[in-house]
C-alpha cells in the first residue's frame, strides 16, 4: 500500500464512443445528459485508478458546450484528477469529437466533477497527495482550487438558506 506522504503522478485515462441516434435529439446533436454521464463515467474510472479504491460523484462544476455533437460522430473522453483533499479528488474531464465524414476534430466541453475515495463500508477513504510538476498541471491545479472553494461556498449558503427556512432548497 502507498504510503500517505508519497506523492502520485495522476495519469490521463481516454475513453472512446460513438453517437447513435437514440444518443441525440430531434435536431441531430447529442443529449448533454447523455454526455455528462459519459463524463461523470469516465471521471470515475480515472478517480478509482488514482485513489485505488471505488469512488463516488459528490458534485459537478458548471458545463458549457462549445461545439455541438452530432449523430455519427466518435467521442474521446480525457480525465485526470488535477488536485485532491484528504479524501475528495476534483477530476477534468475534457470531450472531443472527430466527425468520420469531415475529418474535423473539435473540443467540445471541459467539466471538473468531485469525487470521493470510498473504503469497503463505504466511507470517505483517504487518497495518495498529488504531485504537480508541469506548468500545465499547476495552471489546472489553480483551478481545480478555485472550484473547490466555490462549491464548498455553494454548499455553505445553501445549507444557511435552507436552516433560515427551515425546508430544503
Amino acid at each position: 500500500m502507498m504510503s500517505q506522504t508519497a506523492h502520485k503522478k495522476a495519469e490521463t485515462l481516454s475513453s472512446w464512443d460513438l453517437v447513435f441516434p437514440n444518443d441525440a435529439n430531434p435536431y441531430g446533436s447529442m443529449f448533454g445528459g447523455r454526455l455528462m454521464a459519459l463524463m461523470d463515467k469516465v471521471g470515475a474510472l480515472a478517480g478509482a485508478n488514482y485513489a485505488g479504491t471505488v469512488v463516488t460523484t459528490a458534485s459537478t462544476e458548471a458545463m458549457d458546450f462549445k461545439h455541438p455533437i452530432r449523430v455519427g460522430d466518435q467521442i474521446e473522453a480525457r480525465a485526470r484528477v488535477v488536485a485532491v483533499g484528504r479524501t475528495s479528488m476534483v477530476i477534468k474531464v475534457d470531450v472531443f469529437s472527430d466527425s468520420p465524414l469531415t475529418g474535423e476534430r473539435h473540443h467540445c466541453t471541459t467539466a471538473h466533477f468531485n469525487f470521493v475515495a470510498l473504503d469497503s463500508a463505504g466511507r470517505p477513504a483517504p487518497v495518495p497527495p498529488l504531485r504537480v510538476e508541469t506548468a500545465q498541471e499547476k495552471r489546472e491545479y489553480e483551478i481545480a482550487q478555485i472550484i473547490k472553494q466555490k462549491a464548498l461556498l455553494r454548499k455553505q449558503r445553501i445549507m444557511e438558506t435552507e436552516a433560515a427556512s427551515g425546508e430544503p432548497v
